[in-house]
């Protein structure tokens, strides 16, 4: 099964359960809002699930697109990336938690047929302010689904205040033994879709006061998904990365961790360009040109001849597509190529400075501090710079 049908797949599945789709909104959250980028599917839909009445009812549906910068460490490992799309499902008030694991259970087994057997769950166990969450646990065990209770693992927030609550987490098993273990114990259990009970807010004080209305909210990795479903080692193995497959290695010739580093970040610099973001020096346009840089770095450590100005305009048009972005290509095929004009200059500006007799010694903070407001040189630059 491919991306494209298991999202017509999902979505099917619950309008027929009565859910209306929304459109998955941009990566850029409302004005006024204080992230950089949306994160999870659920963060348009804050002001929903603190009890403003949606415009299309109680029960929802969608895939939005996310970027996750705290995930940056881990782009290479074989589940995470910097953009993908979320599968989520939404109970404004409407039914509770027991029902969403039940439906989820059955798409999972009956809808996309994963073996039963190779499923665990995880339950939020209870801590001093939120007790065991029973319900789920009773749903699991008449399932007969392995169950592990956790506490921090299974608590759900987007920040330190705010919409939060315990979830039940489902892992599928990708081990070539027998499932054996637990997910905390064995990495082999990889977690597939998250249901969160959203039905309590955070206050400043650490204190935790219920929610106008008892929500559900689960998402699930789609590329992640997919490759899963495809039987491949990676989410760089699904189909939607068939053609940087295809296409990269005939133009650089990389290991598979910089292969893979590098197809995350210019994917996801298409969708961020795609979405209105332009390079900048704070703010998104300073992920979106660390995503460029981080590229050009690994690509020129090998090989200073490589220029993004190679990339196979098809891959700009295969990303925007999927990510249903209309955006000519051609333009963001330029504007990565402007960017990396401007890199090249700073990197040629910043050997001058540096050839300097003060900066030929060790560097402290106010030389740091002076490359970066003086000659707009960061620090992680200067450092790789020095390395040369």
């Amino acid at each position: 099964m491919d991306t494209e049908q298991i999202v017509r797949t999902f979505v099917e599945y619950y309008e027929d359960r009565g859910h209306h789709r929304i459109s998955g909104s941009t990566l850029l959250p409302p004005p006024g809002d204080p992230v950089l980028f949306t994160t999870s599917g659920m963060h348009p839909l804050t002001p929903y699930l603190e009890g403003r009445p949606h415009p299309l009812g109680r029960r929802l549906v969608d895939v939005q697109r996310c970027l996750r910068t705290t995930d940056l460490d881990e782009v290479g490992d074989s589940t995470h990336l910097t953009v993908f799309e979320m599968l989520g499902t939404w109970s404004l008030g409407d039914y509770e938690g027991v029902r969403s694991l039940d439906w989820g259970h059955r798409f999972l087994t009956e809808g996309l047929g994963v073996d039963p057997g190779l499923l665990h769950a995880t339950v939020f166990g209870g801590d001093d302010q939120v007790g065991l969450d029973t319900a789920s646990l009773e749903l699991w065990q008449e399932r007969g689904v392995p169950v592990e209770l956790t506490v921090e693992d299974n608590w759900w927030s987007n920040g330190p205040v705010g919409p939060c609550g315990p979830d039940s987490e489902i892992f599928l098993w990708t081990g070539d033994t027998p499932p054996r273990s637990t997910p905390t114990h064995d990495s082999r259990w990889v977690e597939v879709w998250n249901h969160v009970m959203m039905r309590h807010r955070r206050l400043d004080d650490g204190r935790l006061v219920p929610l106008p209305q008892r929500n559900v909210d689960t998402g699930m990795g789609l590329e992640r998904l997919a490759s899963l479903l495809q039987g491949e080692p990676s989410v760089y193995d699904g189909d939607v990365f068939e053609p940087w497959r295809r296409l990269v290695p005939g133009l650089w010739s990389l290991d598979e961790p910089s292969f893979r580093l590098v197809c995350d970040h210019l994917r996801s610099a298409v969708v961020v360009l795609g979405d209105g973001v332009r390079p900048a020096g704070t703010g998104r346009g300073y992920v979106l040109r660390r995503l460029v840089r981080r590229v050009l770095t690994l690509l020129w450590r090998d090989d200073p001849s490589r220029r993004l100005g190679d990339l196979p305009v098809e891959l700009v048009s295969h990303t925007l597509d999927h990510f249903r972005q209309s955006v000519d290509p051609a333009l963001v095929h330029g504007m990565l190529t402007e960017e990396e004009r401007r890199f090249t200059r700073l990197l040629e500006r910043g050997r001058q400075v540096l050839a300097r007799p003060r900066f030929r010694g060790p560097l402290d903070d106010e030389d740091f501090h002076y490359l970066h407001d003086t000659h707009g040189l960061p620090r992680e630059l200067v450092t790789a710079l020095r390395q040369e």
